[in-house]
């Protein structure tokens, strides 16, 4: 038990380096076994987190802060928790997906990068330090440039290349950062930062630091309008990557960004001091109002998602800004449900992408007969996005809702109904080319179109049936955020 936080970095690590070994043949197999046991050491870091409380694994017996040290508390397992269960999933689900997409000689290549993207992650939630937090953002960046470039349509490459831009420029603010606060304290160590920050607190080189820092999170989690990388990365690149892109990287990202603000800086220093509640509220409100009005005209399925991811992410930097326990609680609820939403909706896509060759809106006339499960799940999903009563996106939206009339922004709460009824909209047009029209001959999608696979209907509707099971019971993921929330705020303002 005391080596699984290293464990569940070095597992898909090592797996990474194995599958050019054993060649597109078995590299499939290595990556899912690699994910599911990457999901079962984090459901042990679930357990023993509660049980025993916050864990330090100190690598190569080096204490802080003279070495890296990998920290596991409450919110930490919790997103270990996600993007293990979504990689395991994703992967699982996607190998007919795969094998229609990648060429078989670049598989090898794809799983590779594939695992080398869940260690960075893995890798930036477990860290401790904050150069090693760089250094694995870097290792799941490099991974998933990669990963986008090898898309069917040659559009990839464009779209891979405009991340790699912004990526990078996202990268070199939150090294520059990370440089200006060690300059301060002289320490890396997250723990150690956070002590020594209130003494220089005041000085323009921390607060240049803060915003270095803010900017290029910003940017890796797709704030408005940081975001222009995102939806052609979604639409462009192989449909398996799009579905664990979108449950996982940003959502890491966002996690990264409550770990600086609340954990390094302090709430009162980041939510206080400096003008950060504001602008994240600013940027949030903005963000959900104008993605939501651009998913609404996209003809392409996975960039009208994306573009709603843009606006859930709103979501989440709004409960951050709200700066208060039960905003910061909603913050981490949104940020596991949608993951839960958008896993299920993109590996939806990718069964009509590899059914009928197109992702194309008017490529969905009909399909609520052709491919009645596969519609099922995504219209369930769709249902959770906006925010039904019993689905899991009810439940986050609700926290936001109570949050924003409990710190006295009603203002807040009448734009979170208002993007939800947007959500309608956008998630309508799908489900009304889906149910309600029919294909024309000589259409995109016309003729008979089989079901998905079942190896890739099981995967989404763990994902859908999840999204129902955690808007009715609420213990572990409500439960986890409001524990977590409370830590995080200490003394609530």
């Amino acid at each position: 038990m005391e080596h699984l936080p290293i464990l569940i970095v070095l597992v898909p690590l090592f797996a990474a380096l194995l599958c050019p070994l054993v060649g597109r043949r078995w590299s499939w197999t290595v990556s899912v076994v690699a994910s599911w046991t990457c999901f079962t050491f984090a459901a042990m870091l679930v357990q023993e987190v509660l049980a025993v409380g916050t864990l330090d694994y100190e690598l190569g017996g080096w204490e802080p802060p003279w070495g890296i040290v990998y920290r596991v508390d409450l919110l930490g397992s919790l997103v270990l928790l996600i993007v293990s269960t979504l990689a395991a999933l994703v992967l699982s689900g996607s190998r007919a997906s795969i094998e229609d997409e990648i060429a078989p000689r670049r598989r090898a290549a794809f799983h590779t990068s594939l695992l080398l993207l869940l260690a960075g992650l893995l890798g930036m939630t477990v860290t401790g330090d904050a150069f090693n937090l760089f250094v694995s953002l870097e290792v799941s960046s490099l991974a998933t440039y990669t990963l986008i470039g090898l898309g069917k349509d040659r559009r990839a490459l464009t779209a891979a290349f405009q991340y790699l831009v912004m990526g990078s420029i996202g990268a070199t603010f939150v090294l520059i950062g990370i440089g200006f606060l060690y300059m301060m304290t002289g320490t890396l160590n997250m723990a150690d930062l956070a002590a020594r920050l209130p003494e220089v607190s005041d000085t323009r080189t921390i607060r240049v630091g803060f915003a270095f820092l803010g900017i290029g999170l910003g940017l890796k989690l797709a704030l408005f309008p940081l975001h222009l990388w995102l939806p052609n990365a979604y639409a462009y690149a192989p449909s398996a990557v799009s579905a664990l892109l979108a449950s996982t990287a940003t959502k890491v990202a966002a996690y990264v960004l409550i770990r600086f603000l609340l954990s390094v800086f302090g709430y009162e220093f980041a939510l206080g001091t400096m003008p950060f509640d504001k602008i994240l509220i600013a940027l949030g409100l903005t963000g959900i109002l104008s993605a939501s009005l651009t998913a609404i005209l996209q003809s392409n399925a996975k960039r009208l998602f994306a573009y709603s991811s843009v606006g859930q992410m709103g979501y989440v930097v709004l409960g951050i800004g709200i700066a208060s326990n039960l905003g910061v609680s909603a913050a981490i609820l949104h940020l596991a449900n949608h993951a839960l939403m958008k896993g299920a909706l993109f590996l939806g896509l990718a069964a009509i992408m590899l059914r009928t060759g197109s992702v194309r809106v008017d490529s969905f006339r009909g399909m609520g007969k052709r491919m009645p499960w596969t519609m099922a799940a995504i219209a369930i999903a769709g249902l959770s996005l906006i925010g039904v009563p019993g689905t899991a996106g009810f439940l986050s939206k609700w926290y936001l809702l109570m949050a924003s009339l409990d710190s006295g922004m009603w203002p807040l709460a009448v734009v979170i109904l208002i993007g939800s009824l947007l959500a309608v909209a956008y998630v309508g047009r799908i489900l009304e080319a889906a149910y309600l029209k029919q294909p024309e001959p000589g259409e995109e999608g016309f003729g008979p179109v089989k079901e998905a696979p079942i190896g890739m209907l099981i995967p989404i509707y763990i994902l859908v049936l999840s999204n129902l099971y955690f808007g009715l019971h609420t213990e572990l993921t409500a439960g986890l955020a409001e524990k977590a929330a409370e830590a995080l705020m200490e003394v609530g303002p």
